[in-house]
């Protein structure tokens, strides 16, 4: 019966070590909280068409908050937001996203590839949806 305890002890501190470690891995996200906004603008800080500097292969909290522009999709979203390469425009896996009015959160994992990429709204938003970008760059 002690050898069973003991072992019921060591697994007791085996799944709160790893809840812990997953809960600071969590804490640790870096969080980008971002403004898609009326006008057709992406923001950050109150700064439109801002850049956003993010490392290679880590995971991003992206707290987005979508403002209604002029038009919608038929499934409500207001915004887009993908990301695609600089060079050569392909687009990056599990980042396009369609975005509903009000604030929606994201986890995302950064491209490994270091270098220049731009976010796009891929909703037809207004008559300036083509200006709604955002430069990203990935840092090795």
């Amino acid at each position: 019966m002690a050898g069973r305890n003991q072992v019921l002890r060591l697994a007791i501190c085996a799944c709160t070590l790893l809840l812990t470690s997953a809960l600071w891995a969590q804490a640790a996200l870096q969080i980008v909280e971002i403004l898609a906004d009326k006008d057709s603008r992406y923001r950050m800080n109150g700064v439109a068409n801002p850049t956003l500097t993010l490392k290679a292969g880590t995971e991003v909290r992206l707290r987005i908050t979508a403002r209604k522009a002029k038009t919608r999709n038929r499934d409500g979203s207001v915004h887009g937001f993908a990301l695609i390469r600089a060079k050569g425009g392909a687009k990056v896996a599990d980042w396009n996203l369609l975005l509903q009015p009000g604030t929606q959160e994201f986890v995302l994992r950064v491209p490994e590839e270091p270098g220049e990429y731009l976010v796009v709204c891929t909703v037809i938003c207004s008559e300036r949806h083509d200006g709604m970008q955002m430069k990203v760059i990935v840092a090795a």
